[in-house]
């Protein structure tokens, strides 16, 4: 043991390889290898990555991904014309799909004691293993092929200089270029005639959602925050359905971040204010799929996923109604990647992907760009500079995946003024910065043309008619599409001047009934079954702009404080511009009183209480757990209570809140939950003494016991398990070294735990590890007891607590006898097979009593 306790290790990732190592293509063939050793008497006959199979000869694991061979269906999704219910149709597809095809491989390697993760999107599960792991999983029939986890990089941002300016002037207003901001655009979107789009057809992205999937994004920046979609209309945030962060680097998962300042600068080129965005008025979304520079195939996926149906910030709940429109992806590396599988589906759910081709050319060298953007499916982006010259670096075709033409289009990428985190800017290099301009030009398209929403081909095939040729064949092709430019440089104007030009207007100002003014910030929802529904806000005059296709629609309107107002079977001819104001009625407002009370149904203080997307302020519960909102508009709203710290199990309460009067509510928060439904509460102190002593002694030490009956945990049964020094039990594996406890959940080992008191622990002659079974066959109660252990931080400090197995009720029950500090370095909780799922009780908290108990029932099956 080391004498000194450890510094917090950081929260790690998946193993995954460097870009050197030779992943393989989950969609394109790779060599089957006969694995050595003696687990593989026969040939395999799934295909086995080289990289992966070189990472476990001798002995090592790895992490890989194991790619089933049935695949989704899409076609039906493919025919929806509404945009959400294609993507809820090809959800619902790819999760059918997985979730029948990975049952049977789940339960093999349950049975294995392996933890493992699965994918929707595409229909691989990821696992840590040896050499004799991925020899048995890879002559499993069905099984196409096993995989090397691995990194890519964000496409490099090779800076132009630091920071550009503090500030770029803020919008005025008044006309509606200067309302947005773009009355002077950077060199980028005026080179690709965005700004002729804007003043030609007026059109800027409305009714449009972007997203990326990169390093993150500074929602709040003053050129971007306009157009987040959750920024809310009073200036508060909802930043779930909004911002996913599954590599929970940012400090905290409901506050979106960017650690990198690659994701921000992106979506700056496709949406921001003040002439830095190609279209200013679409609204932007984005999932943090890269931890920093780089961008593991698990938090990739986690992304991809999270596009086709966007969830709560814990990963729940998805909303495939609110995937959006385009998604942008300034990011890849090598020649081998998956992430075709999730282009195909996002394209069947009628969302288009720009993919950056890469920076690793040199002016001359030919295949060069790299996946995802080197792939067919995709459309990757290559750059040029403000005179008209290919990028040095920018990637060139053919492709080395598939022989595939690379680039699709080029685009400006040298020099590129976007925002940068700090509310700052930044000229930037690269095909990162060429291929949001491709994905700013589709949010002005398919806005000026809406009849092409979703409808990949023709968006493609619209970008590639207006591209201006450039005659490069030195890498193959002809002076109209070849592997240096692609079909040229793009041409947004000319795009749009193609487009079918059917698309009917309507605009107008919405305004107070009563005094007359115009309202900020009105929702206005307008769609039918067929196109599905768009939204926009007013602006600060009040005034509404949105093309529709020709056809008869309900338009809806809503904002705090104001009576809800339809407006149905509206008659849009072509050509036919319609002209709109509407007037709302204000409403009345009323007190909100209340009561919040913790899981046990006690009075609970340091409580926040809020009515999300209002500009009503949140308010504290007092001592005795009340609360008064003293003016809350008339109508529907969520009203949010969330615990302070530490929350321990209490859960954050959502519930319905329908003003019409003063209203009085008693809130009882429920038993906070992880991702399987499991959940805590406090439990009466029944202490069981142990009866037999299992043989561990001093210090890291572990033993496998045999459970009296099967033990549940995250659904899977177990009829052993591993017992430490350090305060777990390990259902995966026997470990020692595990002194450094930390959060839950984590991908690092160890994996598959309980922990009543995970800390480092040290057994002397004081000290023993007992078991004891309570009860007849059916009620038995099985306890696994810590007895007077010995803190190893030198203090001299000893505790006694034990975990409790449930038989009848697959309950476990965390009891503790003495705890001195209250737990205040420990770690409790239980975390699933994986490292992606747990319930955390505590974390470094003196929260812990002597003689009290926590149950945690589990909700989890499989």
């Amino acid at each position: 043991m080391p004498l000194s306790r450890p510094s917090r290790r950081r929260r790690a990732v998946w193993t995954a390889a460097s870009l050197s190592a030779a992943a393989a293509l989950l969609t394109s063939p790779v060599p089957a290898l006969a694995l050595p050793g003696p687990a593989q008497p026969g040939p395999a006959s799934a295909e086995v990555d080289p990289a992966l199979a070189d990472a476990v000869e001798g002995g090592g694991d790895a992490s890989f991904f194991v790619v089933l061979k049935k695949r989704a269906d899409l076609s039906g999704a493919k025919r929806q014309t509404a945009h959400g219910k294609a993507a809820e149709a090809a959800y619902e597809e790819l999760k059918a799909t997985a979730k029948d095809s990975q049952r049977s491989l789940g339960a093999f390697l349950d049975k294995r004691k392996v933890g493992h993760r699965g994918y929707w999107i595409a229909n691989a599960v990821q696992v840590t293993g040896d050499q004799d792991l991925v020899a048995e999983l890879a002559r499993r029939d069905d099984v196409q092929r096993i995989v090397m986890a691995q990194t890519y990089r964000l496409d490099d941002v090779e800076a132009a200089g630091g920071p550009v300016a503090a500030s770029r002037g803020a919008a005025s207003s008044g006309t509606a270029s200067a309302a947005t901001g773009d009355s002077t655009p950077e060199w980028g979107v005026k080179d690709i005639k965005a700004d002729q789009v804007w003043s030609q057809y007026e059109n800027r992205g409305e009714g449009i959602v972007i997203a990326n999937v990169d390093s993150g994004v500074q929602y709040d920046h003053p050129d971007l925050v306009a157009n987040y979609r959750g920024t809310n209309a009073d200036g508060t945030f909802t930043h779930d359905y909004n911002f996913y962060d599954p590599s929970g680097t940012c400090a905290t998962s409901t506050t979106p971040c960017d650690n990198n300042g690659h994701g921000t600068h992106t979506m700056g080129t496709m949406v921001g204010r003040n002439g830095i965005g190609v279209a200013p008025n679409a609204k932007w979304i984005a999932a943090k799929g890269c931890e920093a520079a780089q961008c593991s195939d698990a938090n990739l996926l986690a992304a991809g996923q999270w596009i086709l149906a966007p969830t709560d910030h814990n990963g729940q709940n998805p909303r495939p109604d609110l995937a959006p429109n385009i998604v942008n992806n300034s990011w890849g590396g090598g020649d081998t990647t998956f992430y075709q599988d999730i282009v195909e589906a996002w394209n069947a759910a009628g969302i288009f992907e720009a993919f950056a081709a890469g920076n690793d050319g040199d002016g001359a060298t030919c295949s060069t760009a790299h996946a995802p953007g080197s792939q067919a499916p995709a459309y990757g982006v290559g750059a040029y500079d403000s005179a008209g010259r290919i990028a040095s670096f920018s990637g060139f075709g053919p492709s080395l995946v598939d022989g595939s033409m690379k680039p699709n289009i080029s685009a400006p990428g040298v020099n590129v003024v976007s925002s940068w985190p700090g509310s700052q800017y930044k000229s930037s290099n690269g095909t990162s910065m060429a291929t949001p301009h491709v994905a700013g030009a589709v949010a002005l398209l398919w806005s000026s043309a809406p009849s092409l929403i979703g409808d990949i081909d023709a968006t493609r095939r619209l970008l590639n008619e207006g591209a201006t040729d450039v005659d490069d064949t030195h890498c193959g092709g002809t002076a109209g599409v070849n592997n240096v430019w692609g079909e040229g440089r793009l041409d947004i104007l000319a795009a749009v001047d193609k487009a079918p030009h059917t698309a009917v207007t309507v605009s107008g100002t919405v305004t107070d009934q009563v005094t007359g003014a115009p309202l900020q910030g009105i929702a206005i929802e307008a769609g039918n079954a067929a196109t599905g529904t768009r939204t926009v806000r007013t602006g600060a005059d009040g005034t509404y702009r949105l093309a529709f296709a020709p056809g008869t629609y309900d338009f809806t309107l809503s904002g705090y404080g104001y009576a809800k107002r339809t407006v149905t079977g509206v008659e849009l001819a072509g050509g036919q511009p319609l002209s709109q104001d509407l007037a709302l009625a204000p409403l009345p407002s009323h007190a909100v009183t209340g009561t919040v009370l913790d899981v046990t149904g006690t009075p609970l203080a340091g409580a926040t209480v809020r009515v999300p997307g209002t500009p009503v302020d949140a308010v504290v519960s007092r001592t005795d757990g009340t609360f008064t909102l003293p003016k809350v508009a008339e109508g529907a709203y969520a009203l949010t209570v969330t615990p302070a710290a530490p929350v321990l199990c209490n859960g954050e309460s959502t519930t319905s809140l329908a003003v019409d009067g003063a209203e009085t509510r008693t809130v009882r928060l429920p038993a906070r939950t992880d991702a399987a439904g499991n959940s805590c509460a406090p439990a009466a102190y029944s202490w069981i003494p142990g009866s037999g002593k299992v043989a561990l002694s001093g210090d890291e030490d572990a033993k496998t016991i045999a459970l009296p009956f099967p033990v549940r945990l995250y659904g899977v049964p177990y009829t052993s398990a591993a017992v430490t020094t350090n305060g777990l039990v390990n259902f995966l594996e026997p470990r020692v070294g595990d002194y450094a406890n930390e959060t839950l959940p984590k991908a690092a080992k160890p994996n598959g735990v309980v922990a009543p008191l995970w800390d480092d622990l040290t057994l002397d002659k004081k000290s023993s590890v007992q078991t004891a079974t309570t009860g007849t066959a059916g009620n038995r109660r099985f306890a696994v007891v810590w007895d007077n252990v010995l803190f190893a931080d030198g203090s001299g400090a000893r505790t006694t607590f034990e975990a409790v197995f449930d038989e009848a009720t697959g309950s476990i029950t965390f009891q503790y006898k003495s705890v001195p500090g209250g737990g205040a370095s420990a770690t409790v909780g239980i975390e699933n097979q994986a490292g992606t799922d747990a319930l955390q009780y505590a974390y470094g908290q003196a929260v812990l009593k002597a003689g009290s108990a926590i149950r945690i029932t589990q909700g989890a099956q499989r």
